[in-house]
């Protein structure tokens, strides 16, 4: 009778939210008042909520209480969810373009087709890649504080694939990887596909609570750390050189392999030395040119030790045999020609102007960035649920990501993370003014 009672109480809750009888946000008794008000065992109150969780239709949230969700919300609202309706401003996805970068292409195709070299691109690369174009992009490397060999370098097709050959070549199913409490999710998917644990570093409000991993280092064995010491996805921190020699110090202490991403590193004008050169030994080094020159631009690049590189061909081999050829060749011509200096200078300043706005329209809200960023974090008034702005917004045509895909270990904060960088600046002033107002109507 128990079972049947408990059964009952989650249909009947899952049908009153699903009906919009318990509207989003509403808070829902607590388990101790559930428990005496149908007579139940407080377990078997715990119970009915974490069912509901698990449903996702509630959400339980650590001195707070349970809330129903905004269930038209697409759960993992964010970053997972990479289609995004006509005529919706995209505030989801950063792929930032330049006036004239389509020119760009068509110049750069007609190059290559009046190029000598044109039959030996449509035939198989070697796996790591070409030695010249490896040399390309370690010169390009070298004048961004890493100094390299171009046999240390392997082209990949993108910065994804890249983190993915890490976790295919470096590590092994039941791993336990440290990244930080809010991450980038790419590097989550990678670690779901591949069977690895993550392990939670806390945040402060500078950075990775470098102490707390000490700790936790302590308690489990853990086999790798994934930083983003250079423009971290979603918080914007540059990470100062004594961090970063603090976590490579740890790193050697407890035997562990770092993972690089520097996705956005290009954004930041002279940061601190990577970790790949402070600790060339242990660190692989993963970036690529999605967001300096065109997300559809499928090259990326590992900086691996040469210990490392056998077994990260071997890994490139199984998964695309090697990376695109053709676009190899654009990317290196545009690298050698200073086309890639000029399109990161031009981000730069784009993104700077896109803060700018971001600043001025949302002032009075606590907002978490680089200045120099496609992205910013933007903490809630703590009245204010994110999937229920997640929700209105997208009612209102614009798209933004909360922040459970970025969440590696509970809690979910409450915060959004808006991309800055794949509308025009009179799309995102529009889009800017309905976030303040959405958030302003559930405030107050």
């Amino acid at each position: 009778m128990a079972r049947a009672r408990y059964k009952q109480l989650v249909d009947s809750f899952a049908s009153d939210i699903r009906n919009g009888v318990l509207a989003p946000g509403t808070r829902l008794p607590t388990h101790r008042e559930l428990a005496t008000r149908e007579g139940l065992a407080l377990v078997t109150a715990s119970r009915v909520y974490a069912e509901l969780e698990a449903m996702g239709l509630v959400s339980g949230e650590a001195g707070r209480g349970t809330f129903v969700r905004e269930t038209a919300l697409p759960p993992g609202q964010g970053v997972d969810q990479q289609a995004t309706a006509a005529g919706t401003l995209d505030l989801n996805f950063n792929y930032p373009a330049l006036p004239g970068q389509a020119e760009l292409l068509r110049g750069a195709l007609r190059q290559l087709a009046s190029s000598g070299d044109l039959e030996t691109l449509l035939r198989y690369q070697p796996h790591a890649g070409r030695l010249h174009e490896r040399a390309q992009v370690a010169r390009y490397l070298a004048c961004r504080g890493l100094p390299v060999e171009a046999e240390r370098v392997l082209m990949v097709s993108g910065a994804q694939h890249g983190l993915s050959i890490a976790a295919m070549a470096l590590l092994k199913p039941g791993d336990v990887v440290a990244t930080d409490a809010l991450t980038y999710p790419g590097f989550k998917v990678v670690a779901d596909a591949h069977g690895l644990e993550l392990l939670a570093i806390p945040l402060t409000p500078r950075g990775p609570d470098l102490a707390a991993f000490e700790r936790l280092c302590r308690q489990r064995r853990v086999r790798a750390v994934y930083a983003m010491p250079t423009l971290h996805n979603p918080m914007g921190w540059v990470l100062d050189l004594p961090w970063r020699q603090r976590l490579v110090a740890i790193a050697r202490e407890q035997r562990l392999l770092i993972i690089e991403d520097g996705a956005y590193a290009f954004l930041a004008e002279n940061p601190p030395a990577p970790l790949a050169a402070l600790a060339p030994d242990i660190t692989l080094y993963v970036s690529g040119f999605s967001k300096n020159v065109a997300a559809g631009l499928r090259v990326g690049y590992l900086v691996a030790p040469p210990a490392w590189t056998q077994r990260l061909e071997r890994a490139i081999r199984a998964t695309t045999w090697s990376n695109p050829g053709v676009m190899s060749a654009m990317t290196c011509t545009w690298l050698e020609d200073g086309t890639v200096a000029r399109l990161e200078r031009e981000k730069r300043e784009d993104a700077r102007q896109r803060q700018a706005l971001a600043r001025e329209l949302l002032e009075g809200l606590e907002q978490i960035a680089h200045p120099n960023s496609y992205f910013l974090w933007l903490p809630l008034p703590e009245e204010v649920r994110a999937d229920q702005v997640a929700m209105a917004l997208l009612r209102e045509n614009i798209s933004v990501s909360t922040a459970e895909p970025f969440v590696s270990a509970a809690p979910v904060p409450h915060a959004i993370r808006l991309a800055l960088g794949s509308v025009s600046l009179a799309e995102l002033r529009e889009a800017l003014v309905k976030v303040r107002q959405v958030i302003a109507h559930y405030a107050y």
